[in-house]
């Protein structure tokens, strides 16, 4: 998964956002308009998301709600529109915060380390009687350890921190195995039978792991 989806039609400014993060060390998408950044995000992710409002074609308010409606991504809006009602609407669409332009670049990639900090710096997820040990990358189930590859750990991860949304099948090889994997979809098929037979009591009647037919995978508490 991406750490930071930046969407801004701005060119130079897209550019100079995605020097400053990659330097920072994240791993960075970038997309110009809404559709592009709607495209993006189903298919790899994002951590989190910088988004402008004034795009071509779909706008940032449209974009922040479609990524809302589906999960819980943090969004930051980017943008010279300062009126109140657009700062409202904004955040009853479910932004984390609203930054006006022009800005100081330190004061943006502080509030990203700080939404950073908050939501992704724990070195452990737990869910049930799951525990998920993010540094090490292993995995209990009560008291006992639960074997698992490094490419299952991924997928179980991805699952869990998105748990009530269906991932599609896309998204989660591409996020998990990469856009240019030699590997084949029917992977994602496979791994999946292989977190089912280590985690659920009835790997036949999973009731963690779901099947969205014609679509992907949810991961139900």
């Amino acid at each position: 998964m991406t750490d930071i989806l930046i969407v801004e039609d701005n060119k130079e400014l897209l550019q100079l956002l995605t020097d400053f993060l990659r330097a920072d060390g994240y791993t960075v998408s970038t997309a110009d308009n809404g559709e592009k950044a709607l495209a993006v995000f189903e298919k790899y992710g994002a951590r989190l998301v910088l988004l402008d409002i004034n795009l071509p074609g779909i706008d940032g308010f449209a974009v922040c709600e479609k990524i809302r409606k589906d999960g819980n991504t943090p969004v930051i809006m980017l943008t010279a529109r300062v009126s109140k009602e657009d700062k409202l609407n904004g955040l009853i669409l479910g932004a984390d915060d609203y930054i006006e332009k022009p800005y100081d670049i330190d004061i943006l990639l502080a509030k990203v380390k700080g939404i950073f900090k908050r939501r992704f710096a724990e070195d452990k997820l737990s869910e049930g009687d799951l525990t998920l040990n993010l540094v090490t990358q292993i995995v209990t189930k009560g008291d006992k350890v639960i074997e698992m590859t490094s490419k299952e750990f991924e997928l179980l991860k991805m699952l869990i921190e998105n748990k009530g949304q269906t991932l599609t099948k896309d998204r989660l090889f591409n996020s998990i195995w990469g856009i240019d994997s030699e590997s084949e979809t029917q992977t994602l098929t496979v791994h999946i039978k292989w977190l089912r037979e280590k985690i659920e009591s009835d790997p036949k009647n999973p009731a963690h792991i779901m099947t969205v037919w014609g679509k992907g995978y949810r991961w139900e508490e």
